[in-house]
Formats: C-alpha cells, sequence, structure tokens
C-alpha cells in the first residue's frame, strides 16, 4: 500500500488560519503567533482515486504559488515555468498506479528525473533547484513549511536554508524586542506581523535584572545576571527554542556590542567587581565560541559599539565612575589593531549626572552612522570626512525625559527605527517609527508609523534587529 506524509485534521485548520492571516497583510497585533511542531505528523494511507490525488496536488500548488507570489512575483513565473503541468503530473500517477509501481509519494513529489518519490522537496524538481525557490519564501512562513512533514522540519531545524540566503544574498530583517509588561516579541516589518517568542527559561533573577541583547547570525543573544553570576540565553531562530550560550572569557555588562554576519564583538564594560573594562572578544555564532581580541587603548563601560565600512567602533561611555569619554576606538579585524580617534563622540549637553545616562543610541544604515540626542531629541549624521555631526531629523518620540533609556534607536535594512512609549487616550502603547535616512527627499520626509504595540507599558528594556 502507498503511503504519504500528510498534515493532520487540526493541522489543516492552524494552514487555513495562517493562509488567511497571510492574505489580510492588516494592521499588526499582539496575538501570538501559531509555532507548529512536526510531533502530531502522522502517516496515512493514501486516498485510492485518483481526483483524491489530484486535489492534493492542486491545493499544495496554490499553496507553494501563493508563498512565492508573497516573496516575489518574478519568482512565481519562474517556478510556474520551470514545474510540471498539473495535468502531466496526475496523468504520470495514474500511469504509475497502472504499472504497479511501489514509489513512495511525498508532500512535494519529485526526484531529478522527474519521478515521484519521497526524497524531493517540490514535485518534478531536483532539490537543489527546489532548495533555491524555498530560500526565496518569507522567513515568517518556516514554521508552516515546516509542519508539512518531516523532511521539511528537519531542513528549517538544521538552519541550512538560512545558509542558502546568505550564500544568495536574501535578507530579511525583523526586530526583537522585550517591553516591561510583555516578554520578547519578534516583528517583521515587511509583513506588518507580530510573533511571540517561548518564554527564557531563566531564574527570576534573570528575568527582573538588567539585560543587554545582541542579534549575530541567527541567534538572539541576551546578556543578563543570574543568581550564581553572569548568564547568556541564545535563542536559535532555526528551532525556535532558548538554550544557555557559552559564557565569554571574561563575562561582563554594560558593554559594547556589535554584529557582521556571523560574529559579534564586544568590548569594554563591568566586571562582576565593577572594574571598568579595555578588554574585547569575538563571538562566532556558527561554532559558538568566544576569542580573546587585543585590548581597547582605555577602559570604557556604558559605552556603544557597531560595525561600519568592515571595521568595528566603540563610542562614548565612561573610563571610570565619573569621566565621560569623548573619544572612539577602531579595530581592524585584519591587523587586529586599535586606533584611537579623537571627539568622535561629544556627548549629549545633559544635566544629569553621567552615569544616570543610557549609553549612545546610535545606528549604522549603508556604512552611514547616525545618533539619537538624548538631550535636544535629534537624529544626527556623523561626517566622515571631518569627523563631525549635523543635524538631519527630529526624534519622533521624546529621549530627553528618560535621559534616553526605554528607547530603541536601530537601523533595519535601509531604513532607521525608533521604537518607543506613548501615552494617549487610548492608554499606553508601543510605537515603531520608520525612516529612510539615504531616500528621495529623506530630510523632508516624515516618519512613518510601522506598528503599534499595546499592552506593552511605555518602556523597550531591550531590542536587536536580525537580518537573515
Amino acid at each position: 500500500m502507498l503511503r504519504r506524509l500528510t498534515i493532520p485534521k487540526f493541522k489543516t485548520m492552524v494552514f487555513r488560519r495562517h493562509i488567511e492571516d497571510l492574505k489580510t497583510k492588516g494592521g499588526a497585533s499582539c496575538e501570538p503567533f501559531v509555532m507548529v511542531g512536526s510531533e502530531a505528523c502522522a502517516f496515512l494511507h493514501v486516498p485510492s482515486s485518483l481526483e483524491q490525488e489530484k486535489e492534493f496536488i492542486q491545493k499544495n500548488w496554490q499553496l507553494l504559488k501563493y508563498i512565492l507570489r508573497s516573496r516575489d512575483d518574478n519568482l512565481l513565473n519562474y517556478v510556474e515555468n520551470a514545474l510540471p503541468d498539473k495535468d502531466i503530473l496526475t496523468r504520470s500517477l495514474d500511469v504509475i498506479r497502472q504499472s504497479n509501481k511501489k514509489q513512495i509519494i511525498g508532500c512535494a513529489g519529485g526526484n531529478q528525473d522527474g519521478q515521484a518519490s519521497d526524497d524531493s522537496f517540490l514535485p518534478g524538481l531536483p532539490d537543489d533547484t527546489a532548495l533555491d525557490i524555498l530560500a526565496w519564501c518569507c522567513r515568517s512562513d518556516y514554521p508552516m513549511l515546516s509542519s508539512l512533514n518531516k523532511k521539511y522540519k528537519s531542513l528549517i531545524d538544521s538552519g541550512d536554508l538560512y545558509k542558502l540566503r546568505r550564500r544568495l544574498e536574501i535578507v530579511e530583517h525583523w526586530v526583537y524586542i522585550s517591553c516591561i509588561l510583555m516578554p520578547w516579541v519578534a516583528f517583521d516589518p515587511a509583513k506588518g506581523r507580530w510573533m511571540t517568542l517561548p518564554r527564557v527559561p531563566c531564574d527570576d533573577c534573570f528575568t527582573y535584572a538588567d539585560k543587554e541583547s545582541l542579534a549575530v547570525g541567527t541567534q538572539l543573544l541576551v546578556f543578563g545576571q543570574e543568581l550564581l553570576g553572569f548568564a547568556i540565553w541564545m535563542y536559535r531562530l532555526p528551532t525556535r527554542d532558548w538554550s544557555r550560550c557559552p559564557l565569554m572569557n571574561l563575562p561582563r555588562c554594560l558593554f559594547g556590542s556589535g554584529s557582521l554576519g556571523e560574529i559579534a564583538i564586544v568590548a569594554g564594560g563591568s566586571d562582576k567587581n565593577g572594574c571598568v573594562l579595555k578588554s574585547a572578544e569575538l563571538y562566532n555564532s556558527e561554532l559558538g565560541t568566544w576569542v580573546p581580541l587585543p585590548d581597547m587603548n582605555s577602559p570604557r563601560k556604558l559605552c556603544s559599539g557597531f560595525f561600519m565600512d568592515g571595521k568595528f567602533y566603540v563610542i562614548g561611555g565612561m573610563s571610570n565612575h565619573t569621566d565621560c569619554l569623548t573619544c572612539g576606538e577602531e579595530y581592524n579585524i585584519k591587523t587586529r589593531t586599535w586606533k584611537r580617534i579623537k571627539n568622535m563622540y561629544p556627548g549629549p549637553n545633559m544635566n544629569t549626572a553621567p552615569a544616570m545616562r543610557s549609553p549612545p543610541l546610535v545606528a549604522v544604515v549603508n556604512n552611514q552612522l547616525y545618533s539619537a540626542d538624548q538631550a535636544t531629541n535629534e537624529v544626527k549624521k556623523y561626517v566622515k570626512a571631518n569627523n563631525s555631526w549635523r543635524v538631519v531629523k527630529t526624534l519622533p518620540v521624546r529621549a530627553d525625559c528618560s535621559n534616553g533609556w526605554g528607547l530603541a534607536f536601530k537601523a533595519c535594512g535601509d531604513k532607521l527605527l525608533v521604537i518607543g512609549g506613548h501615552r494617549g487616550p487610548q492608554g499606553e502603547v508601543i510605537l515603531l517609527h520608520s525612516w529612510e535616512p539615504e531616500g528621495v527627499n529623506a530630510e523632508e520626509n516624515d516618519w512613518s508609523v510601522l506598528s503599534v504595540m499595546e499592552r506593552a507599558g511605555t518602556f523597550v528594556c531591550n531590542c536587536a534587529v536580525m537580518g537573515c
């Protein structure tokens, strides 16, 4: 008897609901996104009639077409030309049945010879070609693909599809946010879709203490302190779960950090005794290892880090408990050397004590550095030619009322994001504002509201942007 992997009735309902959500493309909400696992997958008998086979192929065909159309119409045209005609496919099934061949027909059907096989992802296509097509699917559809069968689940969980996307230079940016009244959530700006992450399996000390976050590769790292000391929890995008990340060689907090592809660098900060550090380490997300780097020229904490033009920079912060730093430091990965840059970040003119201010709010878009001034509520652009800053925009929310804390200022592809709280007639909400600084008439264009997150308070605790 022929057998195939199929989707139980409750999974079909989840599929239908998910497709309806995709079609609406309406306003975002904080309703948790349905993540479907594979534990309920079952083996069922193939329908005995050819009409049922045709219906099965038609449904899967339309599902694939919808996913690809949501990504790129040109890609859909390519697939429609590359895939065999549905009528030919169903006639082939009839020939197989009449010749009594014991082929196992999977949800996605065909091998390199165009014959039915459970080893292929898409009908009539070799896996290499099928994977190139699947790589163009939106990342938010991966949980749905993972629920098709065990082969798809293994593909998604392995992370191989993300590596292929990297080679094909396919990048989608998601925003990961943790607010005072809400655990970690992810936001897909392209779809306007919110997804709730599983809770971090940490102790209460880690939950309620201050934390720092960093997105690198397909991982979200959250740094904090548990009852027994410093800890790093890691959320892996392919498997959608949390696990412990290896600790740094010298654990720290209040450091500057930045990521470039699969690597990240942390620099400075304070150790468990409160000593200000000048050491730095490189994290490789593919290997899960921390490698010590040469020390910076000066110790600093409450600083910010970023990559620009292939180099890592650290600006702002304090060298001790009272003195602020205006110089920056540039790390060259190839030569493994640090270079001091005088007056790279003069810092905001605020009357508050330096230790009460947030680290510099900085973001890099297309290798151009921007900062959000916590005192004047202005966006400034760094001029590389003369090591200076000029005002280009007013912030859509106030940063001065909280000395820069509770506000996120991030790069998301070609856009700048400002994420902050707002109190209005409808209550407290988090607003996601977007602006394209390098676009046509950029300085005249206003901020646009990407989404509104309700029931989250008005304070953004942590924020990171992952591009993969």
